[in-house]
């Protein structure tokens, strides 16, 4: 990412305050997010594997999750590996190019995957809707242009942002109130005027929120009216369970994404701007394949064949 330095002034880095005002607890933490990020890799590589291995997953629905797994593998490893470290280390210190990399590569990646998210309900929209259609619709390379939408969308959003802070000039404290590089902890270290950047974030944030939400909402109005319709109780079942696994993950996403635009901005909502920023950045990336493989008869089996095979070959 080749952007020039404006006017960052004479600060070279920034130091993360993480948890530190819990110095009692920095061990518990520790091995909390570890634990945690231990099993988002896991996870998320194993839907990885899952569905290379089984050629019945080959189709659009788990080819946009197996996207949405590398998401979760690359956000949480954008910010997790840091928070290990200054969970444990004094000097909890981030170069300033470290910092807009870090808020670079979070914000796309959220960005993307929040329209990941919205262009699987349109898939499932079609799968419930239009199941004669679903293979000449959703074709690999429709697939793929949804695909390649969100990821550059997210990283032209992502560039905007980043060039706004990167025009700002920031404070000789540099103490950042933050265990990363969130936007609202790093617009609160600068002291220049920032109200371009902050009215860039808010376009971009509604723009962004309200058209993924538009098109899950919209994709599954049509579905629930398309489900009350169906007189088979089996088809009813079947659409039901296709699509409770991603409401669920748009659920989780959206709702802690929303709580966090609606965090007051005060220094006593730090802590839960830190809370939240937790949720997104650490928990659902672990939550994500916990909720499509135990709802999901494919996947289990698969792992359960896999288990099996290994058990087998070492018996």
């Amino acid at each position: 990412m080749v952007l020039s330095l404006g006017n960052q002034s004479s600060v070279t880095s920034f130091v993360l305050l993480g948890f530190s005002e819990y110095p009692h607890l920095q061990a518990t933490l520790f091995l909390v997010f570890l634990t945690i990020y231990t099993v988002t890799l896991l996870g998320n590589l194993g839907i990885l594997v899952v569905i290379r291995m089984n050629p019945k997953l080959h189709t659009p629905m788990y080819f946009f999750l197996s996207h949405l797994s590398f998401l979760d593998i690359c956000y949480s490893s954008v910010f997790t590996p840091k928070l290990l470290e200054i969970l444990i280390v004094e000097e909890r210190m981030i170069s300033f190019k470290g910092c807009m990399t870090q808020f670079f590569f979070i914000c796309t990646l959220v960005i993307t995957e929040m329209f990941m998210l919205a262009v699987m309900a349109y898939d499932r929209f079609v799968a419930v809707c239009k199941p004669l259609l679903y293979t000449v619709t959703m074709s690999p390379k429709l697939c793929a242009l949804l695909v390649a939408g969100t990821y550059m969308w997210g990283g032209l959003c992502s560039l905007i942002l980043t060039y706004s802070l990167l025009q700002l000039t920031y404070c000789n404290s540099k103490v950042i109130n933050h265990f990363g590089c969130e936007y609202s902890a790093i617009i609160s270290v600068s002291c220049s005027d920032s109200s371009f950047s902050q009215m860039a974030c808010l376009i971009i944030s509604i723009l962004s929120e309200a058209c993924s939400l538009l098109i899950i909402l919209a994709s599954y109005v049509v579905i629930v009216m398309t489900i009350v319709r169906m007189p088979s109780k089996s088809g009813l079942q079947k659409a039901f369970s296709t699509c409770t696994s991603h409401l669920t993950a748009i659920s989780i996403f959206h709702g802690i994404i929303l709580l966090l635009y609606c965090v007051p901005n005060s220094k006593s909502s730090w802590l839960l701007v830190k809370v939240s920023t937790a949720l997104y950045t650490v928990m659902i990336p672990m939550l994500n394949p916990l909720i499509y493989s135990l709802r999901n008869k494919e996947v289990k089996d698969t792992v359960r064949r896999l288990i099996n095979s290994r058990l087998n070959s070492h018996s």
